[in-house]
């Protein structure tokens, strides 16, 4: 049985997630960010998430964005490398 990758690391602010997932290459590791919006569908038991936000979720967005931009410039990997000055 095939196990599903998950995400290296998850931000949360209210309903609106950012989940970051490492993708191996030939010149290391890249992250890609996925931002989605959690709700609960009518008389459902369990949470289901779609990527469409509504007006005021967009500054939530935006931070969440620039949550998974910090983790992933401080956990690393080739973005990080990229961005250092060369001595």
């Amino acid at each position: 049985m095939n196990t599903p990758n998950k995400p290296v690391h998850e931000i949360r602010l209210g309903r609106i997630r950012a989940s970051i997932w490492a993708n191996q290459s030939e010149t290391g590791v890249n992250h890609s960010v996925t931002i989605t919006r959690l709700y609960k569908p009518s008389e459902a038991e369990k949470w289901a998430s779609t990527d469409s936000f509504y007006r005021d979720d967009l500054l939530v967005v935006a931070k969440v964005a620039d949550l998974a931009n910090t983790w992933i410039y401080e956990h690393g990997g080739k973005e990080k490398a990229d961005d250092e000055p060369s001595a």
